[in-house]
């Protein structure tokens, strides 16, 4: 008798792949057979609740003194606190969960031995990627129940959290094959933990710069009834605040706040003609699409050059 196809939720989907991946496995059962990585996630825990009653506090004392506190703005407060600090995470920490994952291997000269098994270059990259994706998506869930508090205090919406936490994921994906390739890509973990935060760096300090001149810019263009220039410039303002997971949370609050919709807007020109536009959330997501891809390929494709050209350890320090 044939055997029945069998249906995984995607939940058992991600188990069966980990299970089927001995890379993944392997780091996933180092990262959480200890204490370490429970303690880690208690403290951030603790600390983002605390984190949250001193905000909540400091709000309401602050607010008592003119009778106006509100829970909506209470509530939408805390939702972009927790949020922002996410976002800081995800940018600055989750890298640093993959800037060693082939270096790494280097420098402990184990890289030779992971080489000569029967495991190709893409299951190693996609290994150690999601072993690293695993526990920033912990981390990130720990803060889920505070922004659940949020919009129980009002103020946001279930369509406001869900796109939080998509984006977060999607940011979390985006970073973590940045710091895979240029771990990949380098002899030591210095090296590509350098390169990462760079890159970091660049995507989320150097290109809000660049949005704000294109902002800047448009709003040039309106007053001067330049009304091409200024259609072009606020298209290329959200395409290049697509590219930052900071503005592209940001925009897309302000536009749900304004517009209502989680899926498309117009934006008024000076003469009062209407451009559609897209929430940004919708090309970051297809961006860090795009960013994952080519940095998992490039990643598989410099373990491939190093087994084929042969790895040089690097010099015992």
């Amino acid at each position: 008798m044939a055997d029945q196809p069998e249906y995984l939720t995607p939940p058992s989907a991600l188990g069966a792949f980990i299970r089927r991946n001995p890379v993944a496995l392997k780091e996933l059962r180092g990262r959480m057979r200890g204490a370490r990585a429970f303690v880690v996630l208690s403290v951030y825990a603790v600390l983002m609740s605390l984190f949250t009653l001193i905000l909540y506090g400091t709000y309401s004392a602050s607010q008592a003194v003119t009778l106006s506190t509100s829970g909506g703005v209470i509530g939408k407060l805390i939702f972009g606190a927790v949020v922002a600090i996410e976002l800081f995470l995800v940018c600055f920490i989750s890298p640093a969960f993959t800037s060693g994952a082939i270096s790494g291997e280097r420098e402990r000269q184990t890289f030779d031995l992971l080489r000569t098994t029967l495991l190709p270059a893409e299951r190693i990259v996609s290994g150690k990627l999601i072993s690293a994706l695993a526990y920033v998506l912990l981390l990130l869930l720990v803060a889920v129940p505070l922004q659940s508090l949020a919009f129980l205090m009002g103020g946001v919406t279930i369509e406001e959290v869900l796109l939080s936490i998509w984006i977060l994921i999607v940011s979390a994906t985006g970073y973590a094959s940045v710091g895979v390739f240029f771990s990949a890509s380098t002899q030591r973990t210095l090296n590509a933990s350098v390169l990462t935060y760079a890159f970091a760096l660049a995507v989320t300090v150097a290109l809000p710069i660049g949005t704000a001149i294109l902002a800047a810019v448009g709003a040039a263009a309106g007053a001067s009834d330049q009304v091409g220039l200024e259609a072009l410039m606020i298209y290329g303002t959200y395409l290049l605040a697509a590219t930052n997971p900071i503005a592209t949370a940001v925009l897309t609050e302000v536009n749900i706040l304004n517009n209502g919709g989680i899926f498309v807007l117009t934006q008024s020109l000076s003469n009062g003609t209407n451009v559609p536009l897209v929430q940004p959330w919708i090309p970051y997501t297809l961006f860090m699409a795009f960013v994952t891809v080519v940095m998992v390929r490039l990643s598989v494709r410099a373990i491939r050059r190093a087994s084929l050209e042969g790895d040089t350890q690097p010099d015992a320090e």
